[in-house]
């Protein structure tokens, strides 16, 4: 048996599946209650940065946190489809919830290695959420495939924004920062409580979730690349924005209101961009006014972070939306479930792999010059990989595997 793979024009006709009115409002608010929790531990983890720095966490243990949600992610979205090939897609997400909301309390326990393997745990459990998403998407919403994507985007990022805006508030007025971290876990459980309804039948597409071969299309790579440029962009913002502006002058509470307000302000546009998306033949022009805008932000941080510090997060927020757009492409560029899925854990497996670099990368680049002016700089330029591989992506092409 051989298998191959082509990329093929996309026919108008979305693929098979149950109608958004048969998927019922619980299903939809159950979607929408786990986006939420699908960057809450990394946004109130980078809030809080600082403040373990001072208790005695050390710059190569805040380094490593850093990096660490976009290595599980790598890691994990690699093996995601061995797990739903086992237990299926819906247990598959209660299997994800499960482990977020562990690692969430795991890493308040005393200690750093704690605070590490949590982080680690809690980061595992949002991978495997990551790559399972769209394609409960692609099954149950199959003809609001960008409503649908840029609404739990949307809600994703506005829980990243509260974790970033309220994390210190709540450690400040509990005294504690176990409390402004661990607090969030009842929002996994309240997720994983929402969604348990769906997985008391036997999960049908258990045995429809295969191994499907995208190595030799170039869409697919062109997707995983792009997955990798916005992911670079996305983790670095979370993990280190609020001390590129603490090194310009702020406080660490307007440091991570800052963040907080560039994630809020994207939360309209990764609803729009994707639902604009399915309507255009050409997605690229779309990416490339996306990536404009966040090099833009990037290349104002670099030349005057403080005296438009407002403005460029604002351009960085609205810049974010290649985000959700990027998850649109799973879908509108497969043809069957199982081929979202696939394409799904390949871009995320190693795009996040791409993305894991950043954060590091920066943080190595600001020890060495002694400034955010380099990284800035650098970040601002890596706009032109994203779009290019943007207008590769955005052709109006399926990728379609042959079984002979």
């Amino acid at each position: 048996m051989a298998s191959s793979v082509h990329d093929a024009v996309a026919e108008p006709a979305c693929a098979p599946g149950r109608p958004i009115a048969r998927a019922g409002a619980g299903l939809v608010v159950a979607v929408l209650l786990v986006a939420f929790n699908l960057r809450l531990a990394i946004t109130s983890l980078g809030a809080l940065l600082d403040r373990l720095g001072d208790l005695g966490v050390s710059p190569a243990t805040q380094g490593l946190l850093t990096s660490l949600p976009v290595l599980c992610f790598a890691v994990v979205g690699a093996t995601a489809m061995a797990v739903t090939r086992w237990i299926g897609v819906d247990r598959g997400l209660v299997v994800a919830l499960g482990l977020l909301a562990a690692g969430l309390v795991l890493r308040v326990l005393d200690g750093t290695p704690a605070l590490i393997a949590g982080t680690a745990v809690a980061c595992a459990g949002i991978a495997l959420a990551n790559v399972l998403v769209p394609a409960i998407v692609k099954e149950h919403f199959p003809h609001r495939v960008g409503m649908m994507t840029g609404a739990y985007t949307a809600v994703l990022s506005g829980g990243s924004a509260l974790g970033a805006a309220t994390t210190v508030p709540i450690a400040n007025a509990a005294g504690s920062w176990r409390i402004g971290l661990g607090i969030w876990a009842l929002a996994a459980v309240v997720a994983l409580i929402a969604w348990a309804p769906h997985c008391r039948r036997r999960d049908p597409r258990r045995a429809d979730v295969r191994r499907t071969p995208l190595w030799r299309s170039p869409t697919a790579w062109a997707v995983t690349v792009l997955f990798g440029s916005q992911s670079l962009y996305a983790y670095v913002m979370m993990s280190w924005l609020p001390s590129v502006y603490a090194g310009s002058g702020f406080s660490d509470a307007t440091a991570g209101l800052l963040l907080a307000v560039s994630i809020a302000i994207g939360v309209p546009f990764f609803f729009l961009a994707p639902t604009l998306a399915v309507r255009l033949r050409q997605q690229g022009h779309l990416v490339l006014a996306l990536s404009l805008v966040t090099m833009i932000g990037w290349a104002g941080l670099w030349l005057a972070p403080r005296e438009g510090a407002w403005l460029w997060a604002a351009l960085l927020g609205i810049g974010g939306a290649v985000f959700p757009v990027t998850l649109s492409f799973f879908a509108m560029r497969t043809t069957t479930t199982a081929d979202t899925a696939s394409l799904s854990a390949m871009a995320q497996s190693i795009g996040y792999l791409i993305a894991a670099s950043g954060p590091l990368l920066v943080g190595v680049l600001h020890d060495a010059s002694g400034s955010w002016r380099l990284p800035c700089a650098l970040l601002a330029g890596m706009g032109v990989v994203q779009i290019a591989a943007g207008y590769v992506a955005g052709r109006p092409v399926r990728i379609s595997a042959r079984r002979l």
